[in-house]
């Protein structure tokens, strides 16, 4: 495995050439990092790019193994626990009620109505299976809103448009017109998700991202590149795994 030494500190790294991958990219997960190549690049232009982002590389490294470091083995939801949410992390309100379900509900805040006949034992994983239900639904209605507010304004029309779990990358927009988003985006600010949504919407237009996209991005979205920056700096951040008690 090669290595990238910032400082006094050696980060190692897999290195993955990718014929399919439109730019070069890197992705920080805890106790990993993978750097995507073109299939053209030689090893002077992978240094080059590492050179240019190991700030990058190091502060999400750093931050993520404080994160780790910090996080309890055994995740609780219960009152007062905090709860990720549009960029903001919200109180979490736990009710018994007398209700046959479990119901989810915002205000300011998280509440869950938990009928008295579970078990405590279970309690967390019952939680935590609602909880994703409902952002699930929830950023599923906000990414439908940036689309609609898009498509007609700019002729930007999907043959249809899809919230799941991507294993790589926040969007994807297929030749045939159907767009895919990461819900994990519903952990980010609303104007992050809809950077990402309008992101897949212009390569309706321009299939590749040469310089005719982004300028067409400009059009569309004066400041995406403030987003665009914070998603690549916050990425990292954008995690479910609070989700499985």
């Amino acid at each position: 495995m090669r290595s990238l030494r910032i400082g006094n500190k050696s980060i190692p790294y897999e290195l993955r050439r990718s014929a399919k991958a439109s730019e070069r990219r890197i992705t920080v997960t805890p106790g990993s990092v993978e750097v995507v190549a073109l299939s053209t690049d030689a090893d002077s232009d992978v240094e080059s790019f590492l050179r240019r982002k190991r700030k990058w590389v190091y502060d999400n490294v750093r931050e993520l193994e404080i994160l780790t470091a910090n996080r309890a083995a055994v995740p609780q939801f219960r009152t007062g626990s905090k709860i990720p949410f549009r960029g903001r992390s919200m109180p979490l309100t736990i009710r018994r009620s007398d209700g046959a379900i479990i119901e989810v509900a915002y205000r300011n805040g998280f509440i869950v109505d938990v009928p008295s006949d579970i078990d405590l034992a279970t309690l967390d994983s019952v939680i935590a299976t609602e909880l994703k239900l409902w952002l699930k639904r929830r950023v599923r209605r906000d990414v439908m809103e940036v689309v609609t507010s898009y498509q007609d304004r700019f002729d930007l029309k999907p043959r249809s448009v899809r919230v799941t779990n991507l294993e790589a990358g926040w969007g994807t927009c297929g030749r045939e017109g159907t767009i895919h988003i990461n819900w994990l985006l519903v952990f980010a600010p609303k104007r992050i998700l809809e950077y990402v949504v309008v992101h897949e919407l212009a390569h309706l237009r321009h299939r590749s991202h040469a310089h005719e996209f982004w300028r067409f991005m400009e059009l569309l979205m004066p400041d995406y590149a403030r987003a665009k920056l914070w998603l690549e700096s916050n990425q990292s951040a954008l995690d479910a795994s609070f989700l499985r008690p």
